[in-house]
């Protein structure tokens, strides 16, 4: 039972990031009448992360323009945005939390929007002054103190945040070594000849692939020196950034009845195991009407699943069933992907590699799972141009595809979403 003694319903939300700001923004703006009450472990209101492994850590933009709304709009409506407040324990059997203060904090509706933390990386040195992750504006200020024209920096790990690092690293005139386990950049992600292209555009900027090994220590006196990998290359550096990963933040739900597995299991009303408690952003493994169950840590879902989830809350059952979108800019290039595949058939091309431009559609017995696009044109800061908007039709209606339509530049994506072909 709610222990608010003023009877007034009180929502929840643990999580300020981008999810959490546009749990709270659309509950209010959509209906809610009761408290909404925000918490965040990080400083500051909430905004998009993107900037900081780009724009903002380049020094060509600040923040501004990716925070959900103003500092004061959260207050103008009624919003408790308590900013350093971690949870150390959820209990919803009594419906409560306990927080790092040790002050405690009822709920009659619980939004999980917790994110994740960067995956610790255990080996020798890696606590040396001069390693460094990057999830915070703080951790990305002290980057950008360091991060001088001349410096030399390893890069450990070329997923898109270590790419995109790398290539403002370079852009900022740093000498930059990138070590990755693979053979190409993203392989995993977009396929060895997808790979191979953006590979050779990092190469031709002057970043040093170290491929196929792997980061086994740091050696250095007062502050990191030397990168040892397990082949046995030793590189000298005076910064590393790690780019490994974040895993799911999931620690406050321990011994909780809320169900986990690579994060918090929801629906596809993200609504958790337990009545009255919800999960969105990077955090929620949600079971998607199309791709199954999936965890995705992109800008555009944790900005559409945060206003989805305000909305379940609210009482709308419609699915969440987004097609999920997001883009990435490295030098003058510009990256989009829609859709979700962690394996496929083949890969068709539209377009060509050599030129640059070019659409990659990712197939499984005829049907669209996937599409990448590079240099395709449009926004990069918008969800999708036109072409990966009708590639996220045929992704959503599970049409058979002929090849031969997908490989031709001439053919209009539109027409293919009306029959099976």
């Amino acid at each position: 039972m709610n222990a608010n003694a003023t009877g007034e319903q009180i929502v929840v939300i643990v999580g300020a990031g981008l999810a959490g700001g546009n749990a709270a923004v659309t509950l209010r703006e959509e209906g809610w009448r009761g408290r909404i009450v925000l918490l965040g472990a990080e400083p500051g209101i909430p905004f998009g992360r993107p900037p900081l492994s780009k724009t903002y850590l380049r020094g060509e933009e600040d923040l501004s323009a990716w925070h959900v709304k103003p500092a004061d709009w959260y207050g103008d409506h009624d919003v408790e945005l308590r900013t350093g407040s971690t949870v150390r324990q959820v209990d919803t059997a009594l419906k409560q939390l306990r927080l790092e203060s040790g002050a405690t904090l009822y709920y009659d509706k619980l939004v999980l929007c917790t994110g994740g933390r960067n995956r610790r990386f255990a080996v020798p040195g890696a606590s040396l002054p001069g390693v460094y992750q990057l999830r915070t504006v703080a951790q990305c200020n002290e980057i950008r103190q360091v991060a001088q024209p001349g410096a030399r920096a390893v890069v450990v790990g070329m997923g898109f945040i270590g790419a995109e690092v790398a290539a403002s690293l370079r852009q900022m005139g740093l000498e930059v070594t990138a070590v990755l386990p693979g053979a190409a950049p993203l392989a995993t992600v977009l396929g060895n000849e997808v790979a191979a292209v953006l590979a050779a555009l990092h190469r031709e900027h002057g970043v040093h692939l170290v491929t196929n090994d792997q980061v086994i220590g740091f050696e250095g006196g007062n502050r990191v020196e030397r990168v040892l990998t397990a082949k046995g290359a030793q590189l000298a550096c005076d910064l590393v950034v790690v780019g490994i990963g974040i895993a799911p933040a999931v620690d406050a739900l321990a011994g909780s009845a809320i169900a986990l597995d690579n994060g918090i299991l929801v629906n596809a009303r993200c609504q958790t195991s337990v009545p009255d408690v919800f999960a969105a952003g990077d955090v929620a493994n949600l079971l998607h009407p199309v791709f199954g169950r999936v965890r995705v840590e992109h800008f555009n879902n944790a900005e559409k699943q945060g206003r989805a989830v305000a909305r379940a809350v609210l009482g709308n059952l419609q699915a969440y069933d987004y097609i999920y979108s997001f883009w990435s800019d490295q030098y003058e290039h510009k990256l989009e992907y829609v859709g979700f595949a962690r394996s496929w058939e083949r890969i068709v091309l539209r377009g060509s590699y050599d030129s640059r431009k070019f659409l990659a559609f990712y197939l499984t017995q005829g049907t669209l799972q996937a599409a990448f696009g590079l240099n395709r044109g449009g926004d990069p800061e918008l969800e999708a141009d036109a072409e990966l908007r009708a590639c996220q039709d045929l992704i959503r209606g599970r049409i058979r595809l002929a090849e031969t339509a997908l490989a031709d530049d001439r053919v209009d994506l539109r027409s293919l979403n009306i029959a099976p072909q």
